[in-house]
């Protein structure tokens, strides 16, 4: 597996994520990330985990566990298109999600260690995939993934995450909103829903 993700490997969207990663390495990236993420979820404390910057925005469990779930299931995309599965994924809608997750009644540390499991394993899977695998490709929420692709948008997914965390707990004012940023309730992490044109998809789902 060498090189990044063309414009053809996943939508235009998607490279939101995928050029949060810098190197040509996705699994250096995941690897770094875990080390990182260990030193940033450290300096909030379980109170502090409770925090949100206003009403209708989500706490910062709230948010890890959006970056987990987000991960488990790219992941699962990347497992079913890289074992050669050819049926289309459906969508993974992050309010509902985040809904049936109730994160703040899962304690900070159990949040941190859940989060460094699932990456673990999702490293797991990138290391061991034979190289044919990596340019296969599925379907999934009516776009086309390649495995690389979603090499990169896993990590390029925490990136982003992990930015509007530091700056929010070192800075301590509230940011512009952006899409999947920290993090509003109505429309996901940092999403509104509105009336969509026909033809155009929720921004809430994956």
């Amino acid at each position: 597996m060498t090189g990044r993700p063309q414009s053809s490997e996943a939508a235009p969207y998607y490279f939101t994520y995928i050029n949060q990663v810098t190197s040509d390495d996705p699994l250096s990236a995941l690897e770094n990330q875990l080390e990182e993420s260990q030193e940033l979820f450290s300096a909030i404390t379980e109170e502090k985990s409770l925090h949100r910057y206003a009403p209708e925005k989500w706490s910062i469990r709230q948010v890890l566990n959006h970056v987990t779930d987000t991960e488990r299931a790219f992941s699962f995309r990347a497992l079913w298109f890289a074992r050669g599965f050819d049926s289309p994924l459906p969508s993974y809608d992050q309010i509902i999600a985040a809904s049936g997750a109730v994160a703040d009644q899962v304690s900070w540390a159990a949040q941190i260690e859940e989060f460094r499991r699932v990456r673990l394993a999702t490293i797991s899977l990138f290391r061991n995939l034979p190289s044919p695998a990596w340019t296969r490709s599925g379907i999934a929420s009516d776009n086309r993934f390649t495995v690389r692709a979603l090499a990169y948008i896993i990590p390029g997914h925490f990136a982003h995450h992990a930015s509007i965390l530091r700056e929010r707990i070192l800075v301590g004012n509230s940011l512009p909103g952006r899409n999947c940023g920290y993090g509003d309730k109505q429309g996901g992490s940092g999403l509104r829903v509105k009336t969509l044109t026909p033809g155009r998809r929720s921004p809430a789902q994956f």
